[in-house]
């Protein structure tokens, strides 16, 4: 960020729940945790999730996290924020930038809590200078398996919780109250939309900036892509501004992933967004899932009320597919064979990215896919391991990386094995020396899971530890598709 210039304030009032909210939330989970039968597996009592991967029917009481759903405080001269666990980026997001801030990291869908961002994984188009949600945590307080909430800090008492709580996708504890770094901002950001006909050229592009931060002379704030065809592929820079002019506005019949497309490989497309709609540029279509509706057929875009343009309307689609298994019904009513689901974030080490595209786009037919570059922040925390900070999901330092996201469906007729796509990609990522979310279907066998996830023993010494009798369940439980 520029010196000299003080970062805008909204004239919207922050809604900031406040302390004693915040306690009566706790005290409710804590309530809640206590009416859990001893002998049944503790979990969030929460219709919805930003989860893809099936979930097993549990109709014994949950944990009631309705109390822990909003920001208690933004300190505006440290630039932090005090935020409950359970609270959308979308409310947090809009509390900040009433003070001129944001979150270092804001993942690209509005529903996704920083709890849920923090013990999974969240990234995004400043991740190549900010890394990932959790490395912007300060403290975090934590309901353990048994039923403690401790507070875990870099260097505290509790420092391996800290460090181990990053992909452990709350079979370590759910957070309920996160300190978190924020940075200034400005009113707008403005884009420019490279375009590349070789792979190769964008790989190599992408590393440039990864490492300059510049491009011609000017700041890249934000970076991420879009690869349509090998042939067709975008980088799309962005720079915080206070310049005025006209903005673009994506939230209705003007589809964001279509605006980045254009034919010049020498003179690239720019653009305009408020610094708020830049950062859920991607909402309003799912990046472009939204095709899969038909919302994207500009006749029933017309007819589509704008309040349900947005990914936690297409959350609720969804779950009636699931429940009612719809679209194979349609498929087999066209004499088709079912889909199978293939929704993946994987990262692949950044010199082997082109590659890793070109082996994609032949063996599997999905189009277009996202590209975001990230590299774990510098320096890190006081009390970071040197070799791999964040055991459960171990990002070399110093190293960086491309998150390659895909969310479609392929073909599977009778004969396929189940999931075979999806295998064939973890294999692929596997020899690629890359790194697979959790937050969708795996297929990893207990023994290649824990190899690859555990962190050596960390993951048992912290389940020990912190979860003796085992109340939640285990993360191979939780995270590999059970059959």
């Amino acid at each position: 960020m520029r010196e000299g210039r003080r970062p805008f304030r909204t004239q919207v009032e922050p809604k900031l729940v406040g302390t004693d909210a915040h306690r009566r939330g706790v005290e409710r989970l804590l309530a809640s945790y206590r009416a859990i039968p001893a002998d049944a597996t503790v979990r969030l009592a929460k219709k919805t999730s930003n989860l893809f991967r099936a979930r097993a029917g549990n109709d014994a009481p949950g944990l009631d996290v309705s109390g822990l759903t909003g920001v208690i405080s933004v300190d505006t001269r440290a630039r932090t924020a005090d935020v409950q666990g359970m609270c959308s980026y979308e409310d947090l997001v809009d509390a900040t930038l009433a003070f001129g801030l944001a979150p270092t990291v804001v993942p690209q869908l509005k529903t996704i809590t920083l709890g849920g961002a923090v013990t999974g994984l969240g990234i995004e188009s400043t991740s190549f200078r900010n890394g990932l949600p959790h490395e912007a945590v300060l403290e975090i307080d934590v309901l353990t398996g048994s039923g403690e909430i401790l507070t875990a800090t870099p260097e505290g008492e509790h420092a391996d919780l800290f460090w181990g709580f990053p992909n452990s996708y709350g079979t370590l504890g759910y957070s309920t109250r996160l300190r978190i770094q924020l940075e200034p901002v400005r009113r707008h950001v403005a884009l420019r939309h490279l375009r590349f006909d070789s792979l190769e050229d964008l790989q190599a592009e992408m590393d440039r900036i990864v490492t300059a931060r510049e491009y011609r002379g000017e700041q890249v704030d934000y970076l991420d892509g879009v690869v349509f065809t090998a042939t067709e592929s975008y980088l799309t820079l962005g720079r915080q501004t206070d310049e005025s002019g006209p903005v673009s506005d994506y939230t209705g019949s003007q589809i964001y992933y279509r605006s980045i497309q254009h034919e010049s490989v020498n003179h690239p497309k720019t653009d305009l967004l408020t610094t708020r709609d830049y950062l859920w540029r991607w909402d309003t279509d799912w990046f472009w899932c939204s095709r899969a509706f038909g919302a994207q057929n500009p006749k029933v875009r017309r007819l589509w009320p704008k309040p349900l343009l947005r990914s936690s309307f297409y959350w609720k689609l969804i779950a009636l597919d699931h429940k009612y298994d719809v679209a194979d019904r349609i498929e087999a009513r066209k004499g088709n064979p079912p889909r199978e689901r293939v929704v993946q974030d994987v990262e692949v080490p950044i010199e082997r990215t082109a590659d890793f595209l070109h082996w994609f786009l032949t063996e599997i037919p999905i189009e277009p896919l996202w590209l975001c570059p990230l590299r774990l922040r510098e320096p890190a925390p006081a009390g970071a391991s040197s070799q791999r900070p964040w055991p459960l999901y171990p990002l070399e330092p110093k190293r960086t990386y491309v998150n390659v996201g895909f969310w479609s469906s392929v073909p599977s007729p009778p004969e396929t094995p189940e999931g075979a796509a999806n295998r064939l990609i973890e294999d692929k990522v596997n020899d690629f020396d890359g790194h697979k979310s959790l937050y969708s279907d795996s297929y990893y066998s207990r023994e290649d899971f824990e190899r690859l996830y555990y962190g050596g023993d960390r993951y048992t010494e912290l389940r020990q530890k912190y979860d003796p009798k085992s109340r939640l369940l285990d993360l191979f439980s939780k995270a590999v598709q059970r059959r």
